[in-house]
């Protein structure tokens, strides 16, 4: 089962590695779903987690949190 997390702050407060580390463990509480890939993005300021069970689309391009072509947006999303 796919799961998603992430958060906004207000303001930058933790060095990013803080934030990567917030998001891994989010992904974490969501390993005994069964998920076989998981993702996270992080800035100063916001971050995205995702646990993906590769169902139907198995493709490499299937990974997230995803960028924009240009990589100034990133989106994580269940559909």
């Amino acid at each position: 089962m796919c799961g998603i997390g992430g958060f906004l702050l207000p303001a930058k407060t933790s060095p990013r590695e803080e934030l990567e580390s917030r998001l891994c463990a989010m992904v974490a509480t969501l390993r005994h779903r069964g998920p076989d890939d998981e993702g996270v993005w992080t800035d100063d300021r916001a971050g995205l987690a995702h646990a993906r069970l590769s169902i139907i689309d198995l493709s490499p391009a299937g990974p997230q949190p995803m960028a924009s072509a240009d990589t100034t947006g990133w989106m994580t999303f269940n559909g």
